[in-house]
């Protein structure tokens, strides 16, 4: 937004000149290149966790999401340590969900714990130049985002906002624009909420209000309502310092898929943190409005992409999961409390920067 402002100042300083010309053009060829550019950030993270439970209890168990390496980001160096009795890495297929599992199976005199650690590099998610598509024809494996689920409504109040809000918009562009547009200039953000809330659509309608899974929830089903193909992406913010608890940074934005492009990154929830926290009008959050439709920071990992309502591998005894994104426990087949827990079930989450 600097350079456009400079590029703007320029040619009104010397528009009457071949000079502007020249300036303009490179000018430009900057702008361009830094556009380009993507910003990348890396370092070591650690989860210390702890699990409290009973000396006599033969049935702990702990599932921790595993980040996996990919075109925007790489994990490695991975360390586990604690002393559980059974540690491994599994597989969710059907949500595509990676996790570090362990499990107590007799009894300790002190807490069950583990650590796990590993260094994470990661890039900007940068889609750009967005164009314009009318084509509606999608992959085979892409009709899934475009459904219901439980956690994802497409009918009633929400088809109802949907359509009212794209109007007469034909095109997936022009659609996913119209509602990231809609959030923002209609939903807060509500510091009070535990953690980053718990994504149920009708509530946060209700209540236009909400942290970062109840935002982008519903981002993606007023999406779906639409006709466009979109999901929930479940991450973590990295630190900036030389040494940052991050155990507070877990984040959650959305994707969209557009027709040749593929699938591309919005967070309407950053813009609202931004305008709370900087304290600033809606006006002047509009560098954070055009960034954030079409681009996401360097500064997060992804843990998990989509999936809701979740049986993790091993199968958890108690209940489906809403979304996996902290780490889950159940102690003698009973789910601790894990949205933001730090009850029976403890962690921090420090980032050394490198």
């Amino acid at each position: 937004m600097r350079l456009k402002y400079l590029i703007k100042s320029a040619l009104n300083k010397f528009k009457s000149s071949q000079f502007s010309f020249i300036c303009f053009t490179v000018l430009l060829t900057v702008f361009a290149q830094c556009s380009e550019k993507k910003l990348s950030t890396g370092g070591e993270v650690t989860f210390k966790i702890t699990i409290d439970a009973p000396f006599a209890s033969k049935d702990v168990k702990l599932w921790l999401p595993y980040p996996t390496s990919d075109k925007l980001q790489t994990i490695k160096n991975v360390k586990i340590n604690g002393n559980y009795n059974k540690q491994l890495i599994t597989h969710d297929t059907q949500n595509d969900i990676h996790a570090v599992y362990a499990e107590w199976n007799e009894p300790i005199n002190n807490e069950r714990y583990l650590t796990f650690t590993f260094t994470a590099s990661s890039i900007e998610h940068k889609v750009q130049p967005l164009n314009d598509d009318s084509s509606t024809d999608l992959p085979a494996e892409i009709i899934e985002f475009t459904k219901a689920t439980r956690y994802i409504p497409t009918s009633g109040k929400i088809k109802e906002v949907a359509l009212k809000t794209i109007g007469n918009k034909k095109t997936i562009l022009t659609k996913s624009r119209a509602i990231y547009d809609w959030i923002v200039d209609n939903i807060k953000r509500d510091p009070r909420v535990i953690g980053c809330g718990t994504g149920e659509v009708e509530k946060t309608i209700q209540s236009m209000s909400g942290k970062c899974a109840d935002v982008s929830t519903v981002y993606v089903a007023m999406a779906r309502a639409a006709g466009v193909p979109a999901r929930e992406v479940f991450g973590m913010r990295l630190g900036s310092k030389s040494k940052t608890d991050i155990t507070d940074g877990h984040h959650c934005w959305a994707e969209f898929y557009l027709p040749k492009k593929g699938w591309v990154p919005v967070d309407p929830s950053d813009v609202l943190k931004t305008i709370l926290v900087k304290e600033i009008t809606i006006e002047e959050a509009l560098p954070y409005r055009e960034y954030y439709f079409g681009s996401v920071d360097a500064n997060r990992i992804v843990l998990a992409r989509g999936g809701r309502d979740i049986y993790l591998n091993p199968k958890q005894n108690d209940a489906p999961l809403n979304y996996f994104m902290y780490p889950y426990a159940e102690v003698d087949g009973k789910a601790l409390e894990w949205l933001a827990a730090q009850d029976k079930l403890k962690y921090q989450i420090t980032y050394h920067n490198l």
